[in-house]
């Protein structure tokens, strides 16, 4: 089923055509001009790029299933999954032996800190944002006491598969690449995906259609925490386990989430937009870093351009209307003048 909404909430600006296009096109921008500062090959820029950009695109990903459930759905338990994810992932790596046990268990965190929330959303009717944030919270305290002489290591046969780069592509970024086929594939050809775009479009109409609303917004808090999952325990073994390990993607996970063009407001997803906007901020995080600008900063560019966003794409819905109603008064207003005259 697939239930289409027009009107305020979609234009037929530039924005609503192509919106996958701008993170993109920013990531190129933000390429030139880390080009002409630092003069260095360009393709080594990109190539470290796509090395980075994975991890961010895996929990965006999820935080855009989520967001497009609707509005006041969004999962700001990320950042805590994904350090005890690592944490976990480590550890069970470490202690079977087996890389493919330690993904598994960091996945299954992200599964049960999602489901904690879940059940506080849709069986206690707690919104969203505080129902994640107590379950992160909750992560957050057993990462502590995890990281508290922590010992063991990552997995180095992981680790050394998440540094292979054939033809100079990072083997991990076209896993990544066939994931997010996967999940427009799941968005366009499943009754999952259509029935999450109609519960974002409009929840009441979704219900009189027949359509498990509950099950649908479970599943995807589901999906998110096993991506966030997912997420800690590579980064984990790419880099090293840490308590602030997921930190930076929460704020980040749902700026790509928007910048890519999916709608705050729930019902449009746009997968491949979270890859440019994931591209951008990698690439703006290296620009960043050459001209010497610090963490706030950074962050305080990262929050103006997604507030930037979020005003181009309701300011154009203002517009449009505006420019409608004002087109009727001229019409209404020409059409009395022409009555008056034939008087």
């Amino acid at each position: 089923m697939n239930i289409r909404v027009t009107g305020s909430r979609r234009w037929s600006g530039p924005w609503n055509g192509a919106p996958w296009i701008w993170g993109f096109a920013a990531a190129a921008l933000v390429w030139l001009v880390i080009l002409a500062i630092s003069g260095q090959g360009g393709g080594q820029t990109v190539s470290l790029a796509l090395s980075l950009a994975p991890y961010l695109v895996i929990v965006g990903l999820g935080q855009m299933l989520v967001i497009t459930a609707g509005p006041g759905n969004i999962d700001v338990s990320v950042g805590s999954v994904i350090s005890l994810a690592g944490f976990v992932s480590v550890a069970a790596a470490s202690a079977t032996g087996s890389a493919a046990v330690g993904i598994l268990a960091g996945i299954g965190v992200g599964v049960l800190v999602a489901a904690v929330s879940a059940v506080a959303i849709l069986g206690l009717s707690v919104p969203p944002i505080i129902a994640t944030l107590a379950a992160g919270l909750v992560a957050s305290s057993i990462t502590l006491s995890m990281a508290n002489g922590f010992t063991a290591v990552p997995d180095p046969g992981l680790r050394s598969a998440l540094n292979l780069r054939p033809a100079g592509v990072p083997l991990l970024a076209l896993a990544i690449a066939v994931l997010t086929v996967l999940v427009v594939a799941l968005l366009r050809r499943t009754v999952y995906g259509r029935s999450l775009i109609a519960v974002g479009q409009s929840r009441r109409a979704a219900e009189r259609a027949g359509i498990p609303v509950a099950r649908i917004i479970g599943s995807t808090y589901l999906l998110s925490g096993a991506l966030a999952g997912l997420t800690g325990a590579l980064l984990a073994a790419y880099i090293a386990p840490s308590a602030d390990l997921g930190t930076r993607y929460l704020l980040d996970s749902v700026a790509v989430v928007v910048i890519g063009g999916t709608l705050i407001s729930g019902g449009r997803a746009v997968p491949v937009g979270v890859w440019g906007a994931a591209l951008f901020f990698i690439l703006l995080d290296g620009l960043v870093n050459l001209v010497g600008w610090s963490t706030a900063a950074q962050n305080l560019l990262k929050g103006g351009l997604v507030l930037f966003v979020l005003f181009l794409a309701g300011g154009g819905d203002r517009t449009a209307s505006l420019f409608r109603r004002r087109s009727r008064t001229a019409t209404a207003t020409t059409t009395s003048t022409g009555d008056d005259t034939d008087g």
